[in-house]
């Protein structure tokens, strides 16, 4: 039996009593922030007097950044600048979820403040209508840390019959995935599917499409959905991109891109010259697709467990064991889009993106001279 925290064997039938209740006409509003790990995610709460109907109407706040790895003690006050509005799927309407970049004590950006370098990046390209959707994997756990649902003492059998199942002997925490997908659904993160994967216990839900800085916003959305609704059921959902040494699937965050000339009548052209010079900047973009510049990925991209190498650029139709994968009908239909499958789970979305449309998108020469003249 897998362990599940203390927390989820309350009586959910008295809490749901003071759910209930009115709130008088206030809203209640939840800021979400990236704390300094690049991975952790914080929240917290505060009443307004009414709903607001924009972002602009939601106010700055702040936090004790020494206690989110962002700060020292001596100063510690970090801004939350909100960016993004969304309904609040545990509180139900007028709550909102808010997404804030953090910014420090002298209004600069936080060093895992990655938003906001990539909106200036996604203003740049943005004649182009890039498009992303991101296929977000993840491993349920127990509280100890040993794979959901997976046997005390050993292991299940192996890889096979998991991928897209169905059944109780095959698909492990069913009822995390449905909760989630419809928390996203009702929060208007932009959810597109969801899949049992490879290994059991592992899952996969993807997000878009999403225009530009919106990836970045509905994924770390999304994940902080997840990581709440496994709250509720008392288990855990890690990110880690090898959550299992040995025969067992890693974790991707696989990113699909696309442009509107690459989505128009022979658009595969386009296609191919993003992926050239994708091939020109491989070690930069491995140091980037994961938080610990490229030391997780090392576990994961080994060439085995459809995955390439992480010492070498690869691309290919409907390849799998590629870092670049063209699918099938794109290939066939001469237009669409591209997979980059090196990203880890564990990714910052807007680290990939921004990697992404620098190199597809931005010469690098001009690039330099924008920063100058904005520094």
């Amino acid at each position: 039996m897998a362990t599940v925290s203390s927390s989820s064997l309350l009586n959910k039938a008295v809490r749901q009593q003071y759910m209930n209740l009115p709130q008088g006409g206030k809203c209640q509003v939840t800021y979400i922030w990236v704390d300094g790990t690049g991975e952790g995610l914080r929240n917290k709460t505060r009443t307004l007097d009414s709903e607001p109907t924009s972002i602009e109407e939601i106010p700055e706040w702040n936090f004790d950044g020494s206690s989110t790895y962002q700060s020292e003690g001596s100063n510690s006050d970090m801004y939350l600048i909100p960016v993004r509005m969304f309904r609040d799927p545990f509180t139900l309407d007028p709550n909102k979820l808010v997404l804030c970049e953090v910014l420090k004590y002298n209004r600069l950006p936080a060093e895992t403040n990655h938003r906001h370098s990539c909106n200036r990046v996604m203003q740049q390209v943005k004649e182009h209508y890039l498009w992303f959707g991101m296929e977000q994997e993840y491993t349920l756990l127990g509280t100890d840390g040993h794979p959901f649902s997976w046997p005390s003492n050993g292991f299940p059998a192996p890889q096979g019959p998991y991928y897209c199942s169905v059944g109780a002997n095959h698909a492990y925490g069913r009822d995390v995935v449905e909760c989630h997908y419809k928390a996203c659904l009702y929060a208007g993160v932009q959810i597109c599917g969801t899949n049992a994967e490879v290994m059991p216990s592992q899952w996969e839900f993807q997000v878009g499409p999403c225009e530009g800085i919106e990836m970045g916003d509905h994924l770390w959305v999304a994940r902080f959905l997840l990581h709440r609704v496994c709250e509720d059921f008392g288990i855990i959902a890690t990110l880690d991109p090898k959550p299992i040494t040995g025969n067992w699937n890693g974790a991707g965050c696989h990113t699909n891109v696309s442009t509107q000339q690459m989505r128009e009548e022979e658009g595969l052209q386009y296609i191919e010259q993003a992926i050239s010079k994708l091939s020109k900047t491989h070690k930069q973009h491995i140091a980037v697709y994961d938080p610990h510049g490229g030391k997780d990925n090392m576990r994961r991209l080994t060439g085995l467990h459809e995955t390439s190498s992480i010492n070498d650029f690869s691309a290919g139709v409907a390849n799998r064991g590629a870092s670049i994968r063209i699918p099938r009908q794109v290939g066939k239909d001469k237009r669409g889009y591209f997979e980059d499958r090196r990203p880890a789970a564990n990714c910052d979305p807007y680290a990939v993106t921004m990697a992404i449309a620098q190199t597809c998108f931005l010469d690098p020469t001009e690039e330099e001279s924008k920063k100058e003249e904005s520094a």
